[in-house]
């Protein structure tokens, strides 16, 4: 089941998984102000995100974006990637529920690494900002970049890990 909190706690739940190794060195660094990774991310436009690569086969996605409102949410999974997502700036609601309990709304799009899943009221709710990261794993059907309190820029990337 996902795994949630500041940065450094989620870092400690996860140091004998070298899966991890690239995904966690890399969001230590971006949270470090005037390192390479930050600037980069705090020049990006609302709207526009970057992919950079990693070792290991693990890549980041970073953005800039208004969170959404509820209704605009939808709740995905992955089968190929790990998503550990750190907000590195603002803050967001993410909600997460098993993918036993949600009803696939698109079926898996394996170039994608996407399903996309029905709304439910039975997912739990975690409010995330600065320096926090949640990782979502297969199982793990989830809503990211949703408005906290009102409309708000969010700095945010998304490593995504092999699951092998």
């Amino acid at each position: 089941m996902a795994i949630f909190g500041p940065l450094p706690t989620v870092c400690a739940q996860l140091t004998s998984d070298h899966r991890f190794t690239a995904a966690l060195a890399y969001c230590t660094e971006v949270l470090k102000a005037g390192s390479a990774p930050r600037v980069r991310l705090d020049g990006l436009a609302a709207g526009a995100s970057a992919k950079v690569e990693l070792t290991g086969g693990a890549f980041a996605i970073e953005a800039a974006y208004l969170a959404r409102t509820r209704p605009e949410g939808f709740f995905e999974s992955h089968r190929k990637y790990i998503d550990v997502q750190l907000v590195v700036s603002g803050a967001e609601i993410m909600e997460v529920a098993d993918i036993t309990r949600l009803i696939v709304s698109e079926a898996y799009d394996p170039a994608r690494d996407f399903i996309k899943y029905a709304d439910t009221g039975q997912a739990s709710v975690l409010k995330v900002g600065a320096g926090d990261a949640a990782l979502f794993f297969p199982e793990d059907g989830h809503m990211p970049s949703l408005q906290l309190s009102g409309p708000g820029l969010v700095r945010k990337t998304v490593v995504k890990v092999p699951v092998d």
